[in-house]
């Protein structure tokens, strides 16, 4: 099987690469950027030396058409040129932006400050949120892979929504993300002398992602309500910790709570529900596919509080992509992504 990669020097373009190059039905990784054909690989990523002797090549759509999968690790604003130009060819296309996550054409405007993809293209990209979405993705063409910030606040949240536990109109969360999601291109709010001993809010009720985790929210109950969403930068690579708060609608202790989570994601190979009691930090999933979640209980308020941790470059982005290409194959979607945490 032959894959390309669009936006492969970027930090999502550079993970996909690592899994996929090792991944055993990949024969061939064709690596593409827009403003870097011609240059040998390892130039932008010498932790590859002797590793790679790929070059970039520049984006030809007719050769990419015919490859079996294409991932688009590209800017919001570029993928919804090119994904027309793909959709409907041999090549399934798996996008790693936030083109085609958004339904009403009207909210993408709103939120990205840009215009939509095309309608039939929207309608027919199916969200790849592989946990709650495994049967529509199978059958898939198209996929929009879903942001960061979503992939650990939905997952979190999917159990409550979907056993009528919580109030939908009181969701809170507050989320905190390493400084490798803002990408590969310098600015002043990834300087070091910026972030370092720094923790700063940032876009505070303007993300780009609150329409997309409300999309999926409404999807599993019509009657949730705007969310309160807040995000953080934090001195560290990678990495996002969302802490979810809501109101539960009935007393109920953790103990219980714990064992609906761990019911819930019995069959899904990368949630690991911790123990009660312990919560989890992003360096225990460093470098992986999993998320990891805690649940508690407050008696005093009656509200729930949940804790995800997943790497923001692979749970995040290029992993989940990967296990959507490897549920689409039909083939075990762990395939390619066994991989222990990196610790310390």
């Amino acid at each position: 099987m032959n894959v390309g990669i669009v936006g492969s020097t970027g930090y999502g373009g550079v993970e996909l690469y690592r899994l996929l190059s090792k991944h055993p039905h990949v024969h061939e990784c064709i690596l593409y950027s827009s403003s870097l054909e011609g240059t040998p690989y390892v130039d932008q990523y010498p932790h590859l030396a002797g590793l790679s002797q790929e070059m970039v090549k520049p984006i030809v759509i007719g050769e990419m058409q015919e490859l079996d999968f294409v991932f688009l690790a590209v800017p919001s604003g570029v993928s919804k040129e090119l994904s027309p130009k793909l959709v409907g060819k041999k090549a399934k296309v798996i996008d790693l932006s936030g083109d085609l996550r958004l339904k009403d054409p009207s909210q993408y405007e709103e939120w990205y400050k840009g215009e939509s993809a095309p309608e039939d293209i929207l309608n027919e990209a199916v969200y790849g949120l592989t946990e709650m979405n495994r049967n529509a993705v199978k059958e898939a063409k198209l996929i929009a892979n879903p942001g960061c910030f979503p992939t650990a606040t939905l997952l979190g949240l999917a159990p409550l929504l979907h056993h009528g536990l919580i109030d939908p109109g009181s969701i809170i969360i507050d989320a905190k993300t390493g400084l490798s999601g803002a990408g590969r291109k310098a600015s002043l709010a990834s300087h070091f002398s910026e972030t370092q001993e720094n923790l700063r809010i940032y876009k505070v009720h303007e993300h780009q992602h609150i329409p997309e985790i409300e999309q999926q929210l409404k999807e599993w109950n019509v009657e949730t309500g705007p969310i309160s969403f807040t995000t953080h930068l934090i001195p560290m690579t990678r990495g996002i910790m969302a802490t979810m708060y809501a109101q539960l609608t009935d007393d109920i202790a953790t103990g219980a709570l714990h064992d609906i989570y761990s019911e819930f994601y019995h069959h899904q190979p990368f949630i690991r529900v911790r123990p009660s009691g312990q919560f989890p930090g992003t360096k225990e999933v460093f470098g992986t596919n999993f998320c990891d979640l805690s649940v508690k209980a407050d008696p005093r308020t009656n509200r729930v509080t949940v804790v995800a941790v997943i790497d923001n470059l692979i749970k995040g982005a290029a992993g989940q992509a990967v296990q959507n290409m490897n549920v689409m194959l039909g083939i075990d979607e762990t395939t390619g992504l066994h991989h222990d945490p990196i610790y310390p």
